[in-house]
Parts: structure tokens; sequence; C-alpha cells
């Protein structure tokens, strides 16, 4: 049983009637994030290279638009507050990668970068023929995000990286990896929200208990169970592929803007690392976001649109 609406076909779904955002309205209020509360939301679905994709669309169609990828183990939701915020100046698209929130599960299990990259590219060429929009991409998406760049690099005008890059710390990637193993099966959502806690200690619990249902959904036998796709783990299949892996000399090769976001206190992308990515970018840019650990749009939600805006703005 799943927690949250969304479209059910292929028909979009308004989800601005929903208690899901009242729900997202009261937080953005007790956050400080300037918002619309006219704003349009809808959630669609997809079929692309023969899987269903779920996708949040926000604002203005025939505004600038900005596609936003969330990172593993998390779903389109992630980005719920910056959407928000987003929609009140570009069209914003959010997609739920495959495995991942309210899409299918990949029937061959093919989790790699470049498959998930694929996807990306099949997505914009469908919803946004000949457009070229603004690619922002946390952790994961982040990674998915550079694989598209690197392989179709018509397909965005400008790449925002938020606290991954070519070289990520080892002990950061086993942190993450022991959230994830942890978050898997829980008896009740304060459990699943207790952990969440002791990975994530800048959110607010009330922000954190209300975005809960987007990451668990209920089995038969009353447990709850996380959202995001973990056969490959458990039967021990590698995720990641060779050419998933983007070097310094890829960053090199890679000629349109990019901002590289980086949490100042993050355990995954380390000062001199980042420093290093941004070095090599052709156009690069770095920034760094304060009061933040690795999951910065999340963490430090002011702080990242402040910056995400300025960027976005000097794109003109």
């Amino acid at each position: 049983m799943y927690l949250n609406h969304f479209a059910a076909s292929s028909a979009a779904h308004d989800m601005t009637a929903t208690d899901e955002f009242a729900s997202l309205l009261q937080s953005a209020t007790e956050l400080g994030i300037d918002h619309d509360k006219a704003t349009a939301y809808r959630s669609s679905n997809i079929v692309l290279r023969g899987m269903r994709f779920h996708f949040l669309e926000w604002g203005d169609r025939s505004k600038p638009t900005v596609l936003l990828l969330h990172g593993g183990h998390q779903s389109a939701h992630a980005w719920d507050l910056c959407s928000l915020n987003l929609a009140q100046h570009y069209h914003v698209l959010a997609l739920d990668q495959r495995g991942h929130g309210d899409s299918e599960w990949a029937r061959d299990v093919d989790y790699s970068g470049m498959a998930m990259a694929a996807d990306v590219t099949a997505f914009l060429a469908a919803l946004e023929p000949g457009k070229r929009p603004v690619v922002v991409g946390h952790s994961m998406g982040g990674r998915n995000a550079m694989l598209v760049a690197r392989e179709t690099p018509d397909a965005m005008r400008a790449l925002v990286i938020v606290d991954i890059g070519p070289e990520i710390s080892d002990a950061g990637r086993s942190a993450i990896a022991g959230f994830v193993k942890a978050a898997e099966e829980f008896d009740d959502l304060d459990h699943f929200v207790a952990t969440v806690r002791k990975y994530d200690p800048y959110r607010p619990m009330a922000h954190i208990e209300r975005t809960a249902k987007y990451n668990m959904l209920v089995r038969a036998d009353g447990k709850y169970i996380s959202k995001c796709d973990g056969t490959a783990r458990r039967v021990g299949i590698r995720p990641s592929l060779p050419q998933d892996v983007l070097t310094l000399p890829d960053a090199a090769r890679l000629t349109l803007p990019v901002l590289v976001v980086r949490g100042e206190n993050s355990n995954i992308l380390a000062p001199d690392a980042a420093e290093r990515f941004r070095d090599a970018l052709p156009q690069g840019a770095l920034v760094t976001i304060a009061n933040c650990g690795h999951l910065v749009p999340s963490q430090n939600t002011k702080g990242f649109l402040a910056a995400l805006h300025s960027y976005l703005a000097a794109l003109g």
C-alpha cells in the first residue's frame, strides 16, 4: 500500500488539492521558503525505454525549464521545497529515477549510471523536444547528469552538480551504504523517522515526519519497507560499470557551464576534491553551502536556493 498520492495513469494528476500539498506549504512557511500558494503542481507518468517513469511538474510550461535529479534512496519529492520555490520563475520537472519513488523497478535490475543517464536523455527528448534545460543533480542524480553531459552534451545548456564529483570519499560512501541498509524495513514510521534523524541532524523533525510517506510503503504483513529497489544489493549485482565513472579528464571535456555545489560539512565531497573538480571544468564554478552536510538541498534549503537562483540568473 502506498502512503502518498500520485497519478494512476498517463493523465496528469493535480496535486494542489491534496493534503500533501497543504503539508508542503506548512513546511515552506515554517522554514521561511519563499513560495506561491497558487503554483501549478502535477503528478504524471510516462513510458520510456520500456519502463514507466513517474515525475512531478511545477509551474508555467512557457518558462525556462529546470530538471531536478534526486540522490540515491530518495525520490522526486526530495526536491519539493526547492521545486515549490523555483516554480515562481521556472518550469520545474523532478523525475523519479528508475527503481526509486513511484517509478517502475527495472526488470533486468540494471541500475547502472549509463542506464539512468539514458533514461534522463529519453525523458528530456520526450518532455522538452528541441529545448536545452538546466539540469540540477544531487549525489546519484549528479553523477547521472554528468554522464548525460558527457554522452549527449547538447541535451542541456548548463549543469548544477550537488555534492558529488569525480573524486568522492570512501568514508562518506560507507556512511551512505550503512544508512541505506538500515532503512529497508521498519515496524512503524516512527522507527524510520528516528533512523533518518540519526543520519540527518540538520532537518527539523517535523519536516522529516511529513516527508516519510514518500520513502516508504506498507507491505501485506504491515511492515514499512523502502520504496527503493534493493534487489541489486541483496543479490550482489554491481550497480556501477566502468563507463559509469566520470574522471577529471572527462570533466575537462565538458564545455557547458557547470556549477559545483558542496555542503560545508560534507563527508562525500572533500574541499580539495571539489576544487580540483572546479578547476578541471572549462566553465566551472564552485560554491560551498554553510550549515549542511551531503544532503544540501534539504539540510539548508534557503542557502542552496540562494546560490542556485544567483547562478541561474547569471546564465541569463
